[in-house]
């Protein structure tokens, strides 16, 4: 996916939210980088049905997408460890979604998320942290691994 398709389609699901009075630029921020994790999900989990030969489509090449199969991969199982660390504690894991897939600084995370810049600073040292041992785990058991930096 290009960086210009993966903004495109993030308007087009904001655009239902056109009448909402965002509070903030970083409150927007935040919910665009909520928008953009389920973008990216939903297009490596369409490409990995095509991968796999449901619905498949010729691609030309000067079309070709930006991500490779394996980060494809990745995103998905990103996305499900994503979903376990919220289950756990859903601080981190916003915090890690506006941080990595939204762009945030920790200034503009605290502010969307009400706490302290020591405090995103913290969740985002231990959200790296878990993901990258709940990854690894994953690589272990052949479901692919991300480590983010």
């Amino acid at each position: 996916m290009q960086p210009s398709s993966l903004v495109q389609e993030t308007v087009l699901r904001l655009l239902p939210c056109a009448n909402t009075e965002w509070q903030s630029r970083v409150h927007f921020l935040a919910v665009a980088s909520h928008l953009m994790r389920h973008v990216l999900v939903d297009y490596a989990r369409q490409r990995a049905r095509v991968k796999r030969g449901a619905d498949a489509v010729h691609i030309p090449l000067d079309a070709a997408a930006v991500l490779s199969p394996e980060q494809l991969d990745q995103i998905v199982t990103m996305d499900l460890a994503l979903e376990r660390l919220a289950k756990a504690d859903k601080r981190k894991s916003k915090v890690f979604e506006m941080r990595f897939f939204g762009g945030l600084t920790p200034d503009e995370t605290a502010a969307a998320l009400g706490v302290s810049t020591n405090t995103v600073t913290r969740d985002w040292n231990f959200a790296r942290a878990w993901l990258r041992r709940e990854l690894a785990g994953a690589e272990a058991t052949g479901y692919g691994s991300v480590g983010p930096d």
